[in-house]
């Protein structure tokens, strides 16, 4: 899997919101000021060929939807920041969090407890 950027991931959080849709559909959900209409069906163009995008033709027009799920990409987006920025060591991930965000210690082990769930199904992938 490759990791997306900005504009390919805004483009994916609209997917993953609605589901299926026509380029019109994922324009219409984009924020103000809009981008141009063959901007956004360039990216899912984009996204096609990474794979992230399949679609059902209905003759010229295409109807598009997710190939992959919110959840696989959160997962492997997690892992790749863990091991770029923290060398690959959630404690150093929750250290940085804790000092960055003036934690208090239930914050702390809240936080502690989120990872290691998503830890647990990154593993499990």
């Amino acid at each position: 899997m490759k990791q997306l950027t900005k504009a390919e991931e805004q483009v994916m959080q609209i997917l993953w919101e609605i589901k299926k849709g026509f380029v019109k559909d994922i324009l219409e959900k984009m924020p103000n000021p809009k981008p141009a209409y063959n901007t956004v069906s360039t990216i899912v163009r984009i996204l096609e060929k990474k794979e992230f995008v399949g679609y059902t033709a209905y003759g010229k027009t295409h109807e598009y939807y997710p190939l992959i799920e919110k959840n696989q990409y959160r997962s492997f987006y997690l892992k790749s920041m863990i091991s770029g920025y923290f060398g690959g060591s959630f404690e150093r991930l929750v250290s940085f969090f804790a000092k960055d965000n003036d934690m208090d210690i239930h914050e702390m082990e809240e936080l502690l407890k989120n990872v290691q769930n998503d830890i647990s199904n990154i593993k499990d992938e």
